[in-house]
């Protein structure tokens, strides 16, 4: 975008049109549609998708312990690379505790 060419309201008016529809162009291409669920943890992934619709099929109390023992698993898998990932970036582990 040309801006050394702003001598009046009009152009003003147009170059901020400009900007405006460029980035609605780029967010939209660049943005995605996310359907928010009872679900939507960041920890919540494929496995347990799959664990949870297969003891909604069974309603087998088995089922239903694998289902649990994989968000344990899953949350305490995430949790811990995210514990890693802020330890490893800021080489300060106290930096959890805010």
């Amino acid at each position: 975008m040309n801006t050394a060419n702003i001598c009046n309201e009009f152009i003003l008016e147009k170059t901020i049109q400009e900007f405006a529809s460029t980035i609605e162009r780029i967010w939209y291409k660049h943005s995605k549609i996310v359907n928010i669920t009872k679900h939507s943890k960041e920890w919540w992934n494929d496995q347990c998708q799959r664990d949870l619709e297969h003891y909604q099929q069974s309603r087998c109390i088995d089922d239903w312990k694998k289902f649990r023992n994989t968000i344990k698993k899953t949350k305490h898998n995430f949790f811990n690379l995210k514990i890693q990932e802020i330890t490893n970036k800021s080489k300060r582990p106290w930096k959890l505790m805010d």
